[in-house]
């Protein structure tokens, strides 16, 4: 198998320094502020209310990213901002708080989507082509990251929104279990093949997320 980094060698550098600097720290700072506004200090109280990826930083999450972006240029990883549902105000505080982190990541790919639309619409610009290709991946990654954590599967923030939005008896009852065994059934839905189609994840995540980059980027 022939890694990603192996043909973009100083894309995978810019990438894996973006999101471990500012896709990463913003996400988590978003959840945290969120959280914050909806009356728990939980995050604040644990140093996550700021934008210093050192606060931010998870070992094993942080190499999940660096391997994934190495392996296949997908940056798909994880970090942690401590939240008390019990402190949030509001029935579906907890969606709010989850929803915020994917949203800020999609809202960087609006922004940076910007400059990158200027640098691709003006060709008498005199900026190296890595520039552009880095930025580039930097907004689609930013896509994929914020549509990957809204799949509704635990322990993805999808999965917290999902939870927050059904039956508060239904939630007790398959929280836990989904909880428990989110991990297994994310590996089954964005891995295993359907027939010969590919996984869920060719078929829906990507096409999408091409999609939104699409209309981000023009």
């Amino acid at each position: 198998m022939r890694l990603w980094a192996t043909d973009h060698p100083i894309e995978a550098l810019v990438l894996i320094g973006f999101f471990l600097l500012v896709a990463f720290p913003v996400h988590e700072f978003f959840h945290a502020w969120m959280a914050y506004r909806l009356g728990d200090a939980t995050a604040k109280l644990n140093g996550k209310l700021t934008l210093n990826p050192v606060a931010h930083f998870h070992p094993i999450g942080g190499t999940m990213l660096v391997l994934s972006i190495l392996i296949a240029g997908i940056p798909l990883g994880f970090a942690a901002t401590p939240v008390n549902p019990l402190n949030l105000r509001g029935r579906y505080g907890e969606a709010y708080v989850a929803a915020a982190g994917p949203l800020s990541n999609l809202l960087l790919a609006s922004v940076l989507a910007i400059p990158l639309r200027l640098l691709m619409a003006n060709s008498s610009l005199d900026v190296d082509p890595l520039v552009v290709n880095a930025l580039g991946f930097i907004v689609w990654g930013n896509v994929i990251l914020g549509l990957f954590n809204l799949v509704p599967i635990p322990p993805l923030d999808g999965g917290t929104i999902l939870l927050s939005l059904v039956p508060r008896q239904t939630a007790w009852q398959w929280g836990p279990i989904l909880r428990q065994y989110g991990i297994f059934i994310l590996v089954l839905v964005f891995f295993f093949p359907i027939g010969t189609g590919g996984s869920i994840c060719g078929l829906i995540l990507y096409p999408l997320a091409d999609a939104i980059y699409s209309v981000l980027v023009g």
